[in-house]
């Protein structure tokens, strides 16, 4: 599959060595060799605090538009969750929670939903035991879907993360990148049919 769509890839982790950070960065070269228009997102790169009405109503805070402007402007992403006590990271959720909160007054950002409806979103997780983080997934579906985005049917939880990379950050085995092209090309494949 050929095609220029924008697609939006990150992690729901900030540590250095995460290994979904890693499965990120191999995503983003396999959709770049697809041909897609791929903009590689680190959170750590924004400041935004924990979620609070109270914080917010003294204004929602200039990273966090950042982002809500960024999720908009992508219509496909592929996220990459890491497994936290059988659930995604907190930093996930408050990056959600923050980026669905409407901003009162502003034309642009009044609807919540906004940076989210009609996304077409593929997940992938990685972890170092052998469900890979599934477990995540299936707490991130009802989620991203409350939030009218369309989530991809094909998903992976990649399990024994620390054989998973060769030393270059590519996945290390075919049976690996089939699954993950999988989901990169039902996400592509599902995106260029909604714009048509």
């Amino acid at each position: 599959m050929s095609t220029s769509i924008p697609l939006l890839v990150f992690a729901g982790s900030t540590r250095a060595q995460s290994w979904n950070r890693r499965l990120a960065g191999a995503v983003t070269q396999m959709a770049t060799a697809e041909g897609a228009q791929v903009t590689r997102l680190e959170l750590a790169d924004f400041d935004v605090p924990l979620y609070n009405a109270d914080l917010e109503a003294k204004g929602t805070p200039r990273d966090v538009v950042r982002l809500k402007e960024i999720f908009h402007a992508h219509p496909a992403w592929i996220i990459c969750s890491p497994e936290y006590n059988g659930s995604y990271t907190a930093l996930l959720k408050n990056t959600i929670d923050w980026v669905s909160s409407p901003i009162k007054g502003d034309p642009n950002w009044s609807s919540g939903t906004k940076p989210f409806e009609g996304k077409v979103v593929g997940l992938l997780a990685t972890s170092p035991g052998a469900l890979g983080g599934v477990r995540s997934l299936s707490h991130l579906n009802p989620l991203l879907l409350n939030l009218q985005c369309w989530v991809a049917p094909r998903q992976y939880a990649m399990p024994r993360a620390g054989e998973a990379f060769d030393p270059d950050g590519a996945l290390a085995t075919e049976a690996h990148r089939n699954a993950v092209h999988g989901v990169i090309q039902q996400v592509l494949w599902a995106t260029q049919r909604f714009q048509d």
